[in-house]
């Protein structure tokens, strides 16, 4: 049976970076980094003192006051940013083709500062002062479920929780959704509002976050001085459509997806495999799915954690997939700016990408100073450059040993 083509037709996202995806863009062009000092916790509680924080954030431009009270930040950032990519692709979701719309929204933690909030309240006050809304406001779903309601998507629904590799699996899952011809649109994602006490003490235990005090050299990419990525939040989403859908009701589209790989390492909790062993086959099986010779990629938006072994890993990885060729293309690492977003991080990275394939832009991997010996590829140092690309990949890589790229293509008729 023939593929049924599949394209971008809506963006929209909450960063650090800024309250929508065309602020974000502009500042990721530039190279503006959205990282300062941590301000929703006692950054002298923690050996981490920075964080990629969202700003002036308000959550009463998408939703009434009463309803947001029942939600986690993750699920507003979720919806926020489901509404704006709904509205940037012109969709009219009616009774009649809410059905054949979707939704699949994944979050690595979920509602982790309700979880925090309540149980304070249990520890203090008693079961009987719990929210009732404790549980839908906590568990990863609801973030779906709210956006699901709130547009009126009627079909295939679900969530994804593979940690950091979330928002790529989530969007990789949905296109196949399409592609079998379950759905016809699929609202599509990551979101996530990890800068809780709990969030940040675990990932500090662990020694994942960078303890660099310096809010504009805290993340660095692929840098001999790197040491721990930088916690971010917010949410990145994007409308897939069925081609001959999109043109029927004359949308723009910014590009096809074309690709999607996913695979486990089976090696270990948090560490990845040696060489990028897991990345490597998922970065394949993205380029078979979607029909293209690794000389057709001329962009990578890498996981690029700023971790000593990942930046290694994924770099040998990229030289196992492509040969020779991965000194001519391009890779660069967008938490350099935003900081890593978890369980969003693959939503706006593939929203990255695809701008990239639209716009002839590259982003930066900004902070690049000291190259590290063992990353030596194209990083695309600290500036954006201009260059036409025809096809760009997006990794993925998260605790658990969950690995997914999803292959993008500049759209032609």
């Amino acid at each position: 049976m023939e593929k049924r083509r599949v394209v971008v037709t809506g963006i929209g996202a909450v960063t650090p970076l800024g309250n929508d995806a065309g602020t974000t863009w502009k500042n990721i062009v530039e190279g503006v980094s959205g990282i300062g000092p941590v301000t929703r916790l006692n950054a002298d509680d923690f050996p981490a003192k920075v964080a990629a924080e969202v700003k002036e954030f308000n959550v009463e431009n998408f939703m009434d006051r009463k309803d947001a009270r029942k939600m986690d930040r993750f699920t507003h950032y979720a919806v926020a940013a489901s509404l704006m990519a709904v509205k940037d692709s012109a969709l009219e979701i009616t009774d009649e083709n809410a059905p054949r719309v979707g939704v699949w929204i994944g979050s690595g933690i979920g509602g982790m500062e309700t979880f925090e909030q309540q149980h304070e309240t249990f520890m203090n006050r008693g079961y009987r002062r719990v929210s009732p809304f404790f549980v839908p406001m906590m568990i990863p779903d609801m973030a779906t479920g709210q956006v699901s309601i709130t547009l009126g998507a009627r079909g295939f629904n679900s969530c994804t929780v593979t940690a950091c590799a979330t928002g790529t699996n989530s969007i990789g899952d949905a296109f196949k959704v399409i592609q079998r011809g379950d759905a016809d649109v699929m609202v599509t994602g990551g979101a996530e509002a990890p800068i809780t006490k709990m969030s940040f003490a675990g990932f500090c235990a662990n020694t994942a976050l960078s303890t660099n005090p310096d809010p504009q050299k805290a993340s660095r990419p692929f840098d001999k001085g790197r040491d721990g990525f930088v916690m971010g939040e917010g949410a990145g989403i994007v409308v897939l459509e069925e081609l001959e859908h999109a043109l029927a009701r004359g949308a723009k589209i910014y590009a096809e997806i074309v690709g999607y790989g996913a695979t486990g390492d089976a090696y270990h909790i948090t560490a990845p495999a040696p060489e990028g062993e897991g990345g490597a086959r998922a970065m394949k099986m993205a380029l078979e799915d979607g029909g293209l010779s690794p000389e057709e990629v001329g962009y990578i938006n890498a996981h690029g954690t700023s971790t000593e072994y990942n930046d290694k890993f994924e770099t040998m990885a990229i030289k196992t997939v492509f040969g020779e060729h991965a000194y001519n293309l391009a890779v660069s690492s967008t938490k350099s700016m935003t900081g890593h977003l978890l369980g969003a991080a693959g939503g706006i990275e593939a929203i990255f990408t695809v701008l990239a394939l639209k716009e002839g832009i590259l982003p930066p991997t900004i902070n690049l100073e000291n190259p590290d010996p063992d990353c030596d590829l194209d990083y695309v140092p600290n500036e954006a450059r201009r260059q036409q690309v025809n096809a760009a990949i997006s990794n993925s890589l998260g605790f658990g040993g969950h690995n997914a790229t999803i292959a993008f293509r500049k759209y032609e008729a």
